[in-house]
């Protein structure tokens, strides 16, 4: 049969560009653009690579070194005592992190609930909580107790105390911080939130990470470093644990689970805090000797084992959204040529108009659900309406290409993930496309 009675034959013949414009109405002048502006950035590109290869090379060793083999994806029933999956899946998260212990569960249900899981685990009643990169993000301060009603539960319905220092100037004020540990003697946690959240803000890198957990462990070595490190895993070389955290704390829908964890969270870092945290986690005197997962463990596996690389594409997707808006006039943060130490990229956009239009944009790029129009809604836990994108294989995963924003002034849509970088090459000549911006 001649070649060109097979259907899509024609389509084989064309570029990718041509492709990709007749199949989606997209204009060739904004698919120009978008191409040739991702060229400019192979520089950066090839930074992400070798932090990619670095990453894999530690995972793979990991599984190595633990001895992972295919009896561990198996799940259990009831108590789950000497369930094999979850005590290697352990194994394997805290040689990654150079951490001394972890706990990863699948009946964590998502970052924010594994932080509440390991504040109350280190936490007693009239100790402080001390955040030292300002104030966390909208769900946390509730599960803190800064917003909410009384008597729902909160650290402070436990009578824990919280402070709070401001970055200043995106940086995290140390000399401040040093002068709070010495006024309050009932500081038990410092805490860093490595990601900007709704801030426009950098992300905490690990070389100052280091430099914070030295000096504070200098004068405090009995106080706990807990990071939050959502949206930073594998961003760089190192991982918060291995400059001396305490603990560390993510969700498997986000970088660590690749796209293929379905649910979960994980808390790595030292024998003393995993062994109390892990008490709250089940009750006194069980901790993590029991918990089964009728599923079986292997997308756990399978994610943390593709993450590098998937995390590698969505720093490139950001890097790519932030040199393309920012040709055009938009201000983003970061810039193009910042280094990145999280997945998360920020858009100003100049109208309420403009930024619904680019979330829905990306919906319309997803893979799921693209006939979805999104619209801002009341979501529990924030204070402003939010509009998101989240055309997702898992529900909520922000590793896949997702986006979402406050309704409110300035008009900030915060972007991030992507599994392929076709995917979010996609997105962002589609959201050109709707936002009607001339290139």
């Amino acid at each position: 049969m001649d070649r060109k009675g097979f259907k899509g034959a024609e389509t084989a013949l064309k570029t990718a560009d041509q492709f990709l414009c007749d199949t989606f109405q997209i204009s060739p002048a904004i698919a120009e653009f978008v191409e040739k502006t991702m060229g400019e950035l192979q520089p950066q590109f090839a930074e992400y690579q070798e932090i990619c290869e670095i990453n894999s090379y530690k995972v793979i060793r990991a599984f190595r070194d633990c001895g992972v083999s295919s009896r561990h994806f198996y799940g259990t029933t009831g108590y789950g005592y000497s369930d094999e999956g979850r005590e290697k899946l352990g194994e394997v998260f805290a040689e990654i992190f150079g951490a001394e212990r972890a706990l990863v569960s699948p009946l964590i249900s998502s970052g924010t609930h594994a932080i509440n899981i390991a504040l109350f685990g280190l936490l007693r009643p009239l100790d402080t909580l001390f955040s030292i990169t300002g104030r966390p993000y909208d769900t946390l301060s509730t599960a803190i107790g800064l917003d909410g009603e009384e008597g729902n539960g909160s650290l402070r319905d436990f009578a824990v105390q919280y402070r709070q220092c401001d970055l200043i100037n995106g940086r995290i004020d140390i000399d401040t911080v040093l002068d709070t540990l010495y006024i309050d003697k009932k500081i038990k946690i410092v805490y860093i939130q490595r990601s900007r959240g709704y801030e426009l803000r950098p992300a905490i890198r690990i070389d100052e990470i280091a430099e914070v957990i030295r000096r504070v462990k200098e004068k405090f070595p009995e106080v706990y470093i807990v990071v939050d490190n959502c949206y930073g895993e594998f961003c760089e070389t190192r991982e918060p644990t291995e400059v001396g955290a305490d603990v560390i704390i993510g969700s498997l829908i986000k970088n660590p689970g690749a796209g293929i964890a379905p649910t979960g969270a994980y808390i790595a870092g030292t024998q003393k805090a995993i062994r109390l945290i892990s008490q709250r986690m089940t009750c006194a005197g069980i901790g993590d000797e029991i918990g089964s997962y009728l599923a079986g463990y292997l997308p756990f596996f399978q994610g943390i084992y593709f993450a590098p690389g998937v995390v590698k594409n969505a720093l490139c997707g950001a890097t790519l959204s932030a040199a393309v808006f920012s040709k055009l006039g938009y201000e983003v943060f970061p810039t193009a040529s910042a280094k990145r130490s999280d997945i998360t990229q920020a858009i100003l956009t100049k109208t309420e108009n403009e930024l619904v239009e680019l979330i829905r944009a990306v919906q319309k790029a997803s893979p799921i659900d693209s006939n979805v129009v999104p619209y801002p809604w009341d979501m529990p836990g924030y204070q402003d309406k939010v509009i998101m994108a989240a055309g997702s294989f898992i529900q909520g995963s922000s590793i896949e290409l997702s986006a979402d924003a406050p309704i409110k002034k300035p008009y900030v849509a915060y972007f991030q993930g992507g599994l392929t970088l076709e995917n979010i090459k996609l997105a962002l000549m589609l959201a050109l496309t709707y936002m009607k911006v001339p290139v």
